[in-house]
């Protein structure tokens, strides 16, 4: 089948994403490029037939009936594929994410070595949070299989779709998938209690709702860890204090100060070598002062507290791209376009013990590998 065959060229690529859209030749996503894998431009029967050769003919009539469908599909040996299909512009258009086979050790993604600590917290709320693409899944299923690996317990994820599956170790997981195994994130919160779990993932918290379920799980003593679209801590907070009435908003702050762990924030950045691309992670780990700050509302200077914080693990987007120029991994140039301050981090860079890493003296960031030439034999017949 074509989409097997489509599936089998993501993985030789190492393709983070694939996309169809009419008109226009499939695309793959390496290292944040994106790369037709041929000139075959695609007509609205291509893209039905190739989604009808993975979803069942109830999914193809929601897709139909809805404009939207969500699904996960496994193919054996080589992984999952994440599904967003979606109508626009009166056709159908498609977006795949691959997810692989094998979760990754925690330690072999070189994130900051406080998180193995936070995900073996026994209670209180550990937000993810960046854009669609940054890697926080992979991070996700990374610290929660290092709790399997290490401690005993029930850990139940809620997931949109099911993207990472796992293995029971010392803990038994559970995954359940929104839309198959359960209404929606809120239902299954609700009923998840009774599930008696010690840790729970809450894929993402959209509105008011699942996030008082979150913070009430959090406060009775699980520890519950869930996404969020935001670019940094204190945008997200921000977005949370959204969700909610003016009214609510001092109850829910002294609830945000006692009950938040930390607030992980990643971005990809694109390598010097081009091929690779390297995680900047900000940490804001809930100190005394912190919850202070965000207790009075005060989260304007919550980026400030952090970048003078002396708890271990917490640091700026700022100091964690400093860390990569210094150790050669990113371009200063690179560092500058992904900073929430450039020009912070252009006085750490030039301020900072190893401030001698100046702009002239660092490796030349080199061109991201063009594989289009080796697309030009890829023919898709649907």
């Amino acid at each position: 089948m074509a989409m097997d065959r489509l599936f089998q060229l993501m993985k030789e690529k190492n393709a983070s994403d694939m996309f169809f859209a009419v008109n226009s030749p499939v695309h793959i996503k390496i290292n944040g490029n994106l790369i037709p894998i041929n000139q075959q431009k695609l007509e609205p029967e291509n893209i039905h037939a190739l989604l009808a050769e993975i979803a069942t003919p109830e999914q193809m009539d929601e897709l139909a009936a809805t404009n939207e469908l969500n699904m996960g599909v496994s193919v054996p040996n080589l992984g999952r594929f994440r599904l967003s299909a979606f109508k626009q512009r009166g056709t159908i258009s498609a977006v795949f994410r691959f997810v692989p086979a094998t979760i990754p050790l925690l330690a072999d993604l070189q994130l900051p070595p406080v998180l193995a600590d936070l995900i073996m917290e026994k209670r209180g709320l550990l937000l993810l949070v960046g854009s669609t693409g940054s890697g926080k899944s992979t991070t996700i299923a990374s610290m929660l299989d290092h709790r399997n690996e290490l401690r005993s317990g029930h850990i139940l994820t809620l997931e949109d779709p099911i993207e990472y599956l796992f293995r029971n170790k010392k803990s038994i997981v559970n995954q359940r998938e929104i839309g198959s195994d359960a209404k929606d994130f809120y239902t299954a919160l609700r009923n998840s209690m009774r599930q008696a779990p010690d840790c729970i993932l809450i894929g993402e918290i959209r509105d008011k709702e699942t996030m008082a379920a979150a913070l009430a799980y959090a406060q009775s003593g699980h520890l519950v860890l869930a996404t969020l679209h935001a670019n940094n801590s204190y945008n997200a907070l921000n977005r949370i204090i959204s969700f909610y009435p003016i009214e609510n908003r001092a109850a829910l702050l002294q609830d945000l100060s006692s009950t938040v762990k930390a607030i992980v924030s990643q971005r990809l950045v694109r390598s010097i070598n081009g091929g690779t691309r390297s995680a900047a992670v900000e940490v804001m780990v809930n100190t005394r002062y912190i919850a202070d700050l965000i207790e009075k509302g005060e989260i304007g200077q919550i980026k400030e507290a952090m970048e003078k914080s002396m708890s271990p693990g917490s640091q700026s987007f700022e100091q964690a791209l400093l860390k990569l120029v210094q150790d050669g991994l990113v371009s200063q140039d690179e560092a500058l376009a992904n900073a929430d301050s450039a020009t912070n981090l252009l006085w750490l860079l030039n301020n900072g013990p190893d401030s001698k890493l100046a702009k002239a003296d660092e490796p030349e960031a080199k061109a991201a590998p063009s594989s289009e030439a080796s697309f030009t034999e890829f023919t898709l017949n649907t």
